[in-house]
């Protein structure tokens, strides 16, 4: 049972970190648009017709990552040597990231989708979209730690 949580979360990290990249990269400049003379705008609209924290990262991460992510705690903390090292590493990491976007990316986001046009709003935006680099890098971590621990696993 161990190895199929450290499998199903080594998948759901992956798929995490692809498609949050993907997010970043295509969908967030439908959100945060330039007017001709640079101006940044916040375009609610695009981010409801998007509306992907309901339609997708809900069935990604919200639900499945968070629960993989505490079995997965408990999992590799059951476990002993430098498998439970990198397991622990990957569930730590992961767990930041969770603790994070609870904390501060939903809320927000959930803010921005009701605000309208304005340089509070866009401040609120880019910000949104700075930290999110660290969201990503917390991710990577806790994938390629993952994936350490899974080679690990397999090995024995």
């Amino acid at each position: 049972m161990a190895r199929v949580l450290l499998w199903l979360f080594v998948l759901n990290l992956g798929l995490a970190f692809g498609a949050g990249m993907y997010e970043g990269r295509i969908t967030l400049h439908d959100w945060l648009v330039s007017s001709a003379d640079g101006t940044l705008h916040w375009n609610a609209e695009a981010a409801q017709r998007h509306n992907s924290g309901v339609r997708f990262w809900v069935f990604v991460t919200t639900v499945p990552l968070t629960l993989l992510t505490v079995a997965n705690l408990i999992a590799a903390w059951r476990t002993t040597g430098a498998l439970r090292e990198w397991w622990l590493t990957a569930a730590v990491f992961a767990l930041g990231d969770r603790i994070f976007t609870f904390a501060y990316f939903i809320p927000v986001m959930v803010g921005l989708l009701h605000a309208p046009d304005s340089p509070e709003a866009v401040k609120t935006a880019v910000q949104w979209a700075n930290l999110n680099y660290i969201r990503h890098a917390l991710v990577l971590t806790a994938w390629l730690a993952a994936l350490k621990a899974f080679s690990l696993a397999s090995s024995e």
